[in-house]
């Protein structure tokens, strides 16, 4: 069940943790619950939400077919400085790759793997817009 106030399925011990969030990791956290959705209607499996291996993470790991798809979620109320994919760049890219290297060495089962951005642009509480950039890299 999902608190009045900010509606979110949550467990319980977390719940007041995202009380006391900043704004921008609280709309972070609802473009990566928008972006599971969007994937879930699409067929795609989630496998793990926030994969971490020491400092690295993944917002989303899904399997679609036989492909893992490791997916970065990217989140703004506005996008008049720039558009969420848009913040997703080399480093980032590497770091997410560095990520997949440690998930294929724990889990060497998936041979095809590919890197997804889902991009999330927020109007206020409302969803405006979701972009799925499949293949987004390599």
């Amino acid at each position: 069940m999902g608190c009045r106030t900010c509606n979110l399925d949550l467990k319980q011990g977390s719940h007041y943790i995202y009380h006391s969030m900043s704004k921008h990791s609280k709309i972070g956290i609802k473009g990566e619950h928008i972006a599971a959705d969007f994937l879930l209607n699409k067929g795609y499996n989630i496998i793990f939400r926030n994969w971490r291996s020491e400092k690295k993470e993944v917002d989303l790991i899904a399997v679609q077919d036989s492909v893992l798809v490791f997916v970065e979620v990217k989140t703004r109320s506005n996008a008049q400085m720039q558009y969420p994919e848009e913040a997703v760049n080399r480093k980032k890219q590497q770091h997410l790759r560095q990520a997949a290297a440690a998930f294929s060495q724990q889990y060497p089962q998936y041979r095809h793997i590919r890197f997804d951005i889902i991009s999330v642009l927020l109007a206020g509480e409302m969803v405006k817009e979701v972009v799925h950039f499949e293949e987004a890299f390599q």
